[in-house]
C-alpha cells in the first residue's frame, strides 16, 4: 500500500472514539416543530372544526369538535408505532379519523428516506398518502397486487417501492390501535369469515334461572347514585339528583337477551310466540328482547309513531344500529313461570341490512337524558355488553381463500417483500451462483482469453441491465452509514430485509470481500461501474483517444475517495439527513435508480462523468466513490490471495502494469487489492505463454536447451551379390 493511502487507514482506538461520539449523539432527543402544517391539515379535511383538545390517552390523540359535536380524531403515528423505513428513521404521519373509524386524511410531516430528499418528489409521497383517504381502518390495505379479493390496493411510488410499504404499514397499523383504542373498531378484526349461525337444531329446556346464570340473558342495573355519578362535571350534575337515602334506590334494572335461539326464545316465549316470530323474520335478520324495570323507561315517553328509540341503540363493531316503530313489537306474555315482573318488555328486529353477526359480541346502549334547558340536554350512556353462549352457534369454517389471506396479512412486511420479489430474487441468486463459479474457476477461464472475454462482457451488460434497469439494486454508501447507525441505534434485522435485492447483494459483497477483496462488487456487481466499462470499451473499439495520468498522481488521487468517505460520516453523526443529501456525489441514484429523470444539474453530473469516461476508464469509480472507499477498508481482512504474480511480475516486466486499465498494478508488479476491480485481465496475460514475457522467455531458454535432432540417413537394407 503507497503511504498516502496508509495515512487514510484509522486505527482501531480512532474508530472506537469515533463510534462512540455516534452512540452519544444518537441518543439525544431533539423536539419536532411542524409549524402550522398540523392545523392547516385539519382545517383543509375538517373546516367546520372550532376546537381542538389536548392529547389525550397513550396514543396522544386530540379530539376535534364542531359546536360541542366531537368530528374527528387528530394524532401523529410515531406517538403510536415506531417503524424504521428504508433510511433507519421512522416515518411519521399525521392521521385524522372520523368517528366512524374512517380515515379522513393521512399526511407525511416527516421523513428521512434518501430516495425521496432528492430525487423523487415530495408531491408523489404526498400523493400516495392522500389515497387513504376514505379508507376505514379495519380494511386490508396492500401496496400493490394482493390475493385477498377483499383488500384495498393502492399503487406504490415509482422507484420507491420499499417506502410506499413502509408508509402504508405506519397508517394502518397506526389508525386502527388508535381505533380500537377509542372503541370506534373492534380490536379482533383479524381474518374475514363468514357470520356466525344461530343453531336452530339446538335446543334444552331452561328456566329463567338457568338462562340467566349461562350467560344467555344479561343484566344492566343501575342505581340513581351510579347515574348521578356519571353526571358530574357537567351542566346536569345537580339536575333530578337523588337524596342521601335515595342513592341505592334503582334508577333501572335492564335485561337483553337473543331469542333466535331455540333454547332461549322457546323457553322465555313458548312454543307458538316463537314460531309465529321466526316465521315473520326475513332471512338474516334477528330478534332481541328488552325488558326492564324502575324509574326510568328504556322505550321513553317521548316515542311517537314513525319515530326513533332513542334512548336504546346496539353497537357492534363500531356499527350503531337504532330502532324505529316498524322494528319494535310488543312483549306481553311469556312462558318462563320464573321470570320477574317488569314493568316494560319489548321485541326489537335487527334488519338484514345491518349484516349483524350473531356470533360477535355486542353491547345495549342505554341513554339517559337530563334537561338542562328550554330545548338543550345532556346525556350519559351506559352499556349492557353481550355474548351469545357458543353452544347456540355454528361458525363456518373460513375457506381457502380466507386461510391465504389471513396468512398473508400476518406476515411481517419484509417477508411480504420477499414474497413479492420472489421472481427477482431467483434471477439474482443465478446470477451470483454463476459468479461464484467464474471467480472459483478464474484460471481455468484465464488460459482461454476469448471465452473469459464475452462471459465479462455479457456478465456487465446483466449488470446494467437487470441490477440496474430492472430491479434498481444499486448499493450505495448511504447503505453503508445506516449500517453504522443501525448499530447504535438498535439494530434491527427487518430494517435491511426490507430490501430483498440489495440485502442479498450486501450478504454476497460482505462475503466476496473476504475471499477475493473490493473488486468484486465494483467490478461485476455494480450497475454504473458495468455502465462505464461498457461505454469505455465502446469508445476503444471507436478508436476514442485514451488518456491516462501519471502513476505518482494517479495514486495520490485515490485518496479523495477515502476524504468524501470520512466527511460523509462525520456529517452523518450530526445530520444523516444532511449526509444522504451530500451523498449525492454519488451518480447512482441519477443514473441507475431515476434513469436521468430529474433536475437538470444532476443529469448533467452524472452524463459528465460518464463523457470522461470516454477517454479515461472508470474516473469516477477511481478517484471519488466513497461506496469504493467503504468497500476498501475491509479489503485488508481478505482471507486468500487469488491472483498470481511471477516474481519478474515488475522487474523487469511491467506488462500488466501498464495493461491494468485502472492502474490498480503498481510499478513494483504488486497489485492493489484496494483498488483493484477484479477484470481478470492481468491473469489472462499471466497464463498465456505468447504474451506473458517472462513465459516467453522460459520457453525460448527451453528451446535452447534441447536443439533439434540432427538429420538422420535412412537405412536401406542392400541385397547380398549372388
Amino acid at each position: 500500500m503507497t503511504r498516502p493511502l496508509a495515512m487514510l487507514h484509522p486505527s482501531r482506538s480512532w474508530l472506537s472514539g469515533l463510534f462512540l461520539l455516534l452512540l452519544i449523539l444518537a441518543g439525544i432527543a431533539q423536539a419536532k416543530d411542524y409549524g402550522e402544517i398540523e392545523q392547516q391539515r385539519i382545517h383543509h379535511v375538517l373546516s367546520q372544526v372550532d376546537s381542538t383538545s389536548e392529547p389525550e390517552g397513550p396514543f396522544k390523540v386530540r379530539k376535534l369538535s364542531a359546536a360541542g359535536k366531537v368530528v374527528g380524531y387528530v394524532f401523529q403515528s410515531l406517538d403510536v408505532v415506531n417503524i424504521p423505513a428504508y433510511s433507519g428513521k421512522p416515518i411519521n404521519v399525521q392521521v385524522i379519523l372520523d368517528p366512524a373509524g374512517v380515515i379522513l386524511d393521512a399526511y407525511v410531516l416527516e421523513h428521512h428516506e434518501p430516495i425521496l430528499l432528492i430525487g423523487i418528489a415530495e408531491e408523489k409521497l404526498h400523493a400516495f398518502s392522500a389515497r387513504y383517504s376514505g379508507i376505514k381502518v379495519n380494511q386490508r390495505v396492500v401496496v400493490g397486487h394482493s390475493s385477498d379479493p377483499n383488500a384495498v390496493t393502492v399503487d406504490a411510488i415509482a422507484g420507491a417501492t420499499v417506502t410506499a410499504m413502509v408508509v402504508n404499514e405506519v397508517i394502518m397499523r397506526a389508525a386502527h390501535d388508535v381505533a380500537v383504542s377509542l372503541g370506534l373498531v373492534k380490536g379482533d378484526a383479524g381474518l374475514a369469515v363468514a357470520p356466525a349461525r344461530v343453531r336452530d337444531d339446538f335446543y334444552q329446556p331452561a328456566d329463567w334461572t338457568t338462562l340467566v346464570g349461562n350467560g344467555a340473558v344479561r343484566r344492566l342495573h343501575l342505581t340513581r347514585g351510579q347515574v348521578d355519578a356519571s353526571f358530574k362535571g357537567t351542566e346536569a350534575e345537580h339536575v333530578e339528583t337523588a337524596s342521601g337515602e335515595q342513592v341505592n334506590d334503582t334508577f333501572i334494572d335492564l335485561y337483553v337477551t337473543h331469542l333466535n335461539p331455540p333454547t332461549i326464545g322457546r323457553n322465555l316465549l313458548g312454543e307458538t310466540q316463537y314460531r309465529t316470530l321466526m316465521a315473520e323474520l326475513k332471512p338474516g335478520e334477528q330478534a332481541i328482547a328488552v325488558m326492564g324495570s324502575g324509574r326510568y323507561s328504556f322505550k321513553g315517553s317521548g316515542y311517537v309513531r314513525g319515530g326513533i328509540f332513542d334512548r336504546v341503540q346496539l353497537r357492534q363493531s363500531g356499527d350503531t344500529i337504532s330502532f324505529r316503530d316498524l322494528d319494535f313489537q310488543r312483549l306481553d306474555d311469556v312462558a318462563a313461570a320464573d321470570m320477574p315482573d317488569f314493568d316494560e318488555m319489548a321485541i326489537f328486529i335487527i334488519r338484514a341490512a345491518h349484516r349483524f353477526d350473531p356470533g360477535a359480541p355486542w353491547s345495549l346502549e342505554l341513554l339517559v337524558r337530563r334537561q338542562t334547558g328550554p330545548v338543550s340536554g345532556t346525556f350519559s350512556s351506559f352499556e349492557l355488553g353481550y355474548q351469545l353462549p357458543e353452544p347456540y352457534l355454528e361458525r363456518p369454517l373460513p375457506t381457502a381463500e380466507q386461510l391465504a389471506a389471513a396468512e398473508e396479512a400476518s406476515r411481517p412486511m419484509w417477508l411480504t417483500l420477499w414474497y413479492q420479489k420472489s421472481v427477482e430474487i431467483s434471477v439474482l441468486g443465478a446470477a451470483l451462483l454463476v459468479l461464484t463459479a467464474i471467480l472459483f474457476f478464474q484460471d481455468s477461464l484465464a488460459r482461454r482469453p476469448k471465452l473469459l472475454h464475452w462471459v465479462r462482457r455479457g456478465y456487465l451488460v446483466f449488470t446494467v441491465v437487470f441490477l440496474g434497469g430492472v430491479a434498481l439494486a444499486q448499493l450505495s454508501v448511504v447503505n453503508v452509514l445506516t449500517f453504522v447507525h443501525a448499530l447504535f441505534e438498535g439494530f434491527r434485522w427487518e430494517l435491511f430485509l426490507t430490501d430483498p435485492l440489495i440485502f442479498i447483494l450486501w450478504v454476497f459483497t460482505a462475503a466476496s470481500i473476504l475471499l477475493w477483496g473490493r473488486g468484486v462488487f465494483c467490478g461485476w456487481l455494480c450497475p454504473f461501474g458495468a455502465l462505464q466499462e461498457l461505454i469505455n470499451e465502446l469508445a476503444r473499439k471507436l478508436k476514442v483517444p485514451q488518456y491516462e495520468l501519471p502513476f505518482a498522481v494517479h495514486e495520490r488521487l485515490w485518496a479523495i475517495k477515502y476524504i468524501i468517505l470520512l466527511v460523509l460520516f462525520g456529517v452523518s453523526l450530526e445530520s444523516m439527513a444532511t449526509a444522504e443529501r451530500l451523498a449525492e456525489v454519488e451518480p447512482f441514484k441519477t443514473a441507475i435508480t431515476l434513469k436521468f429523470d430529474r433536475q437538470w444539474w444532476f443529469v448533467a453530473y452524472a452524463a459528465g462523468l460518464l463523457l470522461i469516461n470516454l477517454f479515461t476508464r472508470k474516473v469516477y469509480c477511481r478517484y471519488v466513490c466513497p461506496l469504493g472507499a467503504a468497500l476498501a477498508m475491509p479489503t485488508r481482512l481478505r482471507l486468500f490471495d487469488w491472483l498470481k504474480r511471477r516474481k519478474e511480475c515488475g522487474n523487469p516486466c511491467q506488462l500488466c502494469a501498464k495493461e491494468c486499465e485502472i492502474q490498480a498494478i503498481h510499478p513494483d508488479g504488486r497489485i492493489n487489492a484496494n483498488e483493484c476491480h477484479y477484470c481478470l485481465d492481468c491473469q489472462m496475460t499471466w497464463h498465456n505463454e505468447n504474451k506473458c514475457p517472462p513465459l516467453i522467455n522460459k520457453r525460448k531458454k527451453r528451446g535452447k536447451a534441447n536443439p533439434a535432432d540432427p538429420q538422420r540417413i535412412p537405412v536401406v537394407q542392400v541385397e547380398p551379390t549372388p
